[in-house]
């Protein structure tokens, strides 16, 4: 564990090292592909929750 601790500190501190436009390029780069991941995962794991529950999005009544 302390490996990982040691790993992750010296990469904070390498990022927060950088100027502002690389840490944000660095930052766009990784958060934006870990968020479309996320996003697609918790978009396919609710999809197969309403197909378990019977319910179809797209056949909810309109008001």
């Amino acid at each position: 564990m302390d490996r990982i601790a040691g790993w992750w500190d010296g990469a904070e501190l390498w990022i927060a090292g950088l100027p502002f436009v690389p840490q944000v390029a660095l930052v766009l780069v990784v958060a934006v592909p870990v968020c479309w991941g996320v996003a697609s995962g918790l978009d396919r794991a609710l999809a197969a929750m309403f197909v378990l529950l019977r319910r179809d999005p797209d056949d909810a009544e309109e008001n």
